[in-house]
């Protein structure tokens, strides 16, 4: 069975409603370099914001990662914003705090790393002459294994006259995310009666599966059917297994809609689109609400970076 795709978001920033968060408003501050006792440096730059996606080779899933750090750019043009990645593409996540934090780290034969860090940079100092500061904000839905393990080693410190490192926590789970998936579920026509299986990417971590449950538990409260979660790797069930089941207990005339809990197409939104169901939500980006979770996410962790 091909699955109906419906309600594709433009490439472009989304206008949808929505697009504010009701978290206070931490982004509007610039945090600066650490000076002793914790303070911040007056008029020292703001730490580089790294966005930090897994990677991928589809050209749409990559465009679509490249808008969602540019509607960033554009909220807050004070900031550095790069781009990296923990899979597939480069560069990796590592080597662009490396090129951040550590002073002359052009000469150590980084040349290449830091070239490629530094789209819309800001700041064409930051880790060439001198050290600056990085909060990586993981471009993720859940705490999974990429967020402990690849963000977690980016950060560690890197020894004396080097700048600091933090790693936001990921972008989900939201309250803001569950609106946001009930929107694409929206767009797509979803019915009453119909059984909404939510798709993530999965993880081995299981604080990864708590965070996807956290979201369809939010998802519950919003759809009358049923709603289950299966995954596309690493947890189960998987999503043609869970789709499978939900088809079993449809009530007649009811259809299966897949509601898709990944940020842009890829690996993973193909193998959900050949699951079964009867139709599949677009992706979640690009959406405002994405730029404003990317920007708290920024905000608490450089608040962090700060009192150190």
């Amino acid at each position: 069975m091909s699955a109906e795709i419906l309600a594709f978001p433009s490439g472009g920033t989304s206008d949808r409603a929505g697009g504010t968060s009701d978290r206070p408003d931490r982004s509007g501050g610039s945090p600066g370099a650490e000076v002793p006792g914790g303070r911040r440096r007056a008029g020292a730059p703001a730490p580089v914001l790294v966005g930090c996606s897994h990677g991928t080779d589809d050209p749409a899933g990559r465009e679509v990662i490249r808008a969602l750090l540019d509607d960033v750019r554009a909220a807050r043009p004070d900031l550095d914003v790069r781009e990296a990645f923990v899979d597939v593409q480069q560069p990796e996540v590592a080597d662009v705090v490396t090129a951040v934090v550590t002073p002359a780290a052009v000469a150590r034969g980084q040349e290449g790393v830091a070239d490629a860090a530094r789209p819309g940079d800001t700041d064409p100092g930051a880790g060439v002459g001198r050290p600056g500061d990085a909060v990586v904000v993981p471009l993720l839905l859940s705490a999974g294994f990429h967020v402990a393990v690849d963000v977690a080693a980016a950060v560690e410190d890197r020894g004396p006259g080097t700048g600091s490192a933090a790693a936001a926590t990921p972008l989900g789970p939201d309250p803001r995310l569950v609106a946001l998936l009930a929107d694409r579920l929206a767009e797509a026509g979803v019915r009453p009666d119909d059984a909404v299986v939510v798709a993530a990417a999965g993880s081995s971590r299981p604080g990864a599966a708590r965070d996807v449950e956290t979201l369809a538990a939010g998802l519950r409260e919003r759809h009358a059917g049923p709603v289950t979660v299966g995954y596309g790797a690493m947890a189960e069930p998987t999503v043609p297994d869970a789709v499978a089941a939900a088809r079993a207990a449809l009530a007649p005339g009811a259809r299966v809609v897949v509601a898709a809990y990944l940020l842009a197409p890829g690996f993973f939104y193909d193998r959900v689109l050949a699951a079964g169901a009867d139709v599949v939500t677009a992706p979640l980006a690009p959406d405002p609400r994405l730029t404003a979770i990317v920007l708290d996410r920024y905000a608490e962790a450089a608040e962090t970076l700060a009192a150190r």
